[in-house]
């Protein structure tokens, strides 16, 4: 078995790249950025010189062709991706390398010559805002109702896999989380209550850009769900809700209150609602793929606050919240 995990080098897809190699399998690392940042934070030296890597865009087609043809591939983790303000400022953009290099994924697997099972990333912004559903816990069944460009072309990814094993019989899992948290989450609008658990270990004032509600996802979990969902035995397209603790902003702050008592000097929280429905019903992922994890959201904030401290201690922790 070989691996190869797109946007690699990102939040998610270090902590998967770790749990992979916990496994003992081999990775190929798949990104624009050549560095191993975030993986060095999370996993041993040994670990990290363990991953072979390539740079590249996702949009290029041939160049995703002749890796997963030629590198031996057999499974492909899908992450890269661009956020949704991006998307939102630059949809053409955007669609490029959420879209065409989705596309490219499977088409790569179409044309290597062997089965190759893939899961990818899609999104909980396929769901429009809670009141499009009155305010309810929606279930795959349901109708999406995307507000942004990022959550379109998320949809699209769903479609285009479910085509894809119609025509092709390449399976796949699409995942749909929502707030990813953890260290190494230091991108994106919902990446400000990592960051706030980051200020909190500085002691640095942080303004989180958002209220509201919110459904906490553990990044460890995250990951440890795409790669059991990569390596489940299932044949079809398969898209899962993921769902976390949901919580305020202002129940978050209380909480991470409790492991830093200088987070109410420190940290607040002003901003918009995320227009995407946060309440998500988990039941399929969880029936069709046993033991999925759920780090409660306490737990969590509390496993990303020592580790940041411990980075801090050995002086790998960067002063900047971005």
């Amino acid at each position: 078995m070989r691996v190869l995990v797109t946007g690699a080098q990102g939040c998610i897809g270090s902590w998967v790249v770790k749990g992979l190699l916990d496994r003992g399998i081999d990775v190929l690392a798949y990104d624009l950025d050549p560095s191993q940042a975030r993986l060095s934070l999370i996993a041993s030296r040994e670990q990290v010189d363990k991953v072979a890597i390539q740079t590249g865009r996702i949009e290029d087609t041939q160049r995703i062709k002749d890796i997963v043809k030629h590198e031996e591939i057999s499974h492909i983790v899908h992450l890269a991706a661009v956020l949704m303000p991006f998307c939102q400022v630059h949809p053409v953009e955007g669609a490029m390398v959420n879209v065409i290099g989705t596309l490219n994924m499977f088409e790569a697997a179409r044309d290597s010559g062997r089965p190759v099972r893939i899961a990818y990333a899609s999104s909980s912004a396929v769901w429009g805002p809670g009141e499009a559903y009155g305010d309810r816990t929606v279930a795959e069944e349901d109708p999406t109702l995307p507000a942004t460009h990022y959550g379109v072309f998320k949809q699209a990814n769903e479609n285009s896999a479910r085509v894809f094993h119609a025509t092709n019989a390449i399976s796949s899992v699409g995942l749909r989380p929502w707030a990813v948290y953890g260290v190494g989450r230091d991108s994106g609008l919902t990446a400000d209550p990592t960051k706030a658990i980051k200020a909190a270990v500085l002691g640095q004032p942080f303004r989180i850009r958002l209220s509201g509600f919110m459904d906490f996802q553990y990044v460890e979990d995250v990951a440890e769900t795409f790669i059991r969902c990569l390596l489940a035995p299932l044949e079809g397209a398969y898209v899962f809700n993921m769902a976390g603790d949901i919580a305020t902003m202002d129940q978050f702050i209380e909480l991470l209150a409790e492991v830093e008592g200088r987070v109410k000097e420190l940290i607040c929280a002003e901003g918009p609602q995320v227009p995407v429905n946060y309440r998500m019903d988990d039941t399929q992922l969880r029936t069709h793929v046993p033991g999925i994890p759920k780090t409660p959201l306490r737990q969590g904030i509390e496993k990303t606050y020592r580790l940041y401290k411990r980075l801090l201690a050995e002086d790998r922790l960067s002063p900047e919240l971005g």
